[in-house]
């Protein structure tokens, strides 16, 4: 891929506050046009100090961003008509209604959706005229939503975008995104909802501590981490009778097995059982999602810096 199709690009970025504490340690992806990338993280990964850093609204201690090309904090003329934000909070004026709102919003936007078009994406065409103060919470997000659309941006950045939505306000959104990437909006979001990131993205970044641990496909992320079978045995059949090949833990009558091989395994133990007359009951077999996957990252990526930690203050007695 060129680098003329990426739409966002940073390289060597970090960013320290106030203290000496570095939030953003030299970190570098890049988003293609049209692509939905997730950037995901423990609290403290630093997830929203990189977005701050994409949007334009810092800058950078060391490092580079392009979005569009630009610059988007010392170019951002060139940027902001072209992007659409919307922040973990919105902070709107709480006696104006969702369309004063969204109309105050629109005489600050260049090219401007209507109104009517911009609530309704978001589901809120029946909640014109209600105060702000008077929305829900998940009714607040999708107004932060409508605003960050009213450009028609071609870069939308998304922190957090279902947080206080219920599971038919998130499934509405996540079709609100997919549809604006078919239209070639290209959008970069962070979320704690990982059933979220692995549903949306075409690529995701996850952060520890400041840094990238692990990029990819969410299949590429994942297909590192082993497949499980568990199943509970019936009364009187112990796990020993297993064969040795399929490497069980039990916990009693539970039994786990965690494989590569998800299909030869499941063969292999349904065999058994068929062959033994045995009956696995509660069976369920799936390959690693994406929050294994996150979880298993995250602890190897804390022990790693535990160790640097111990390595560093024994070389140092």
């Amino acid at each position: 891929m060129t680098t003329d199709q990426y739409v966002i690009e940073a390289e060597g970025l970090r960013r320290t506050y106030s203290g000496g504490f570095e939030a953003v340690t030299g970190i570098s992806f890049s988003v293609a046009r049209g692509e939905i990338f997730a950037l995901l993280g423990t609290n403290g990964a630093g997830k929203t100090s990189t977005v701050e850093l994409l949007e334009g609204l810092a800058a950078p201690d060391s490092g580079t961003v392009r979005v569009l090309g630009h610059d988007p904090y010392r170019e951002r003329a060139a940027v902001r008509p072209r992007t659409g934000v919307m922040l973990q909070e919105g902070g709107f004026p709480s006696d104006l209604t969702a369309a004063e709102t969204a109309r105050m919003w629109a005489g600050c936007t260049s090219g401007a959706r209507p109104i009517g078009e911009a609530l309704e994406l978001v589901g809120l065409e029946r909640r014109a005229d209600v105060r702000v103060k008077q929305l829900s919470g998940g009714e607040r997000r999708r107004l932060d939503l409508a605003l960050a659309l009213l450009g028609r941006p071609e870069v939308l950045f998304l922190d957090e975008p279902t947080t206080g939505l219920d599971a038919e306000g998130r499934l509405d959104t996540w079709e609100l995104v997919r549809t604006l990437r078919e239209g070639g909006t290209t959008v970069l979001l962070t979320t704690h909802y990982l059933e979220e990131a692995e549903s949306l993205a075409d690529r995701l970044a996850i952060m520890h501590k400041g840094r990238v641990v692990s990029t990819g496909t969410p299949a590429e992320v994942t297909a590192a981490r082993p497949a499980r079978i568990r199943f509970v045995l019936p009364e009187g059949v112990a796990a020993g009778r297993l064969p040795l090949s399929l490497r069980a833990a039990a916990d009693g009558r539970r039994i786990e097995i965690r494989t590569h091989q998800l299909q030869q395994a499941l063969e292999e133990l349904l065999r058994w059982a068929r062959e033994s007359d045995v009956r696995l009951e509660e069976l369920d077999a799936r390959t690693a999602s994406l929050e294994e996957a996150f979880l298993d990252i995250a602890r190897g990526a804390a022990q790693d810096t535990a160790q640097g930690i111990a390595k560093t203050e024994t070389a140092g007695v």
